[in-house]
């Protein structure tokens, strides 16, 4: 897939722009109880979703193996559900989600380990 540093691009856009609101909006309320959500939306959503892109983007090679559409998956996922799991987990409503949202991205930082040591960037 040759749009694939593309699509984590988008992704990590969105999740920035989402960020920012959420912190816009901690601020204003003066609550600052989901600041670890945000921080991890932050970190997972647009810092590592950026440097997965950047990596695909340097690596044409790897961005249209089929193992990057599965790690996009996993990587989407795992903010998909792990974000609000520490909502859940903050307010008292679970850790469940958590700790599933917590092993997808250990899976999605393994994937992209392989694919890193599979595909090198060319010198």
């Amino acid at each position: 897939m040759k749009q694939i540093a593309s699509y984590f691009y988008i992704l990590a856009a969105l999740s920035a722009l989402c960020g920012m609101a959420w912190g816009i909006q901690m601020s204003a309320s003066g609550d600052h109880l989901l600041s670890p959500a945000h921080g991890h939306l932050n970190l997972l959503g647009f810092v590592a979703m950026a440097v997965f892109g950047t990596y695909y983007a340097l690596s044409p090679a790897a961005a249209q193996s089929r193992i990057a559409t599965v790690h996009l998956v996993l990587a989407v996922l795992s903010v998909v559900v792990l974000i609000p799991g520490i909502v859940f987990a903050i307010t008292g409503q679970g850790e469940v989600l958590a700790k599933i949202g917590s092993i997808l991205a250990v899976v999605s930082m393994l994937v992209f380990t392989f694919v890193v040591a599979k595909h090198r960037i060319p010198a």
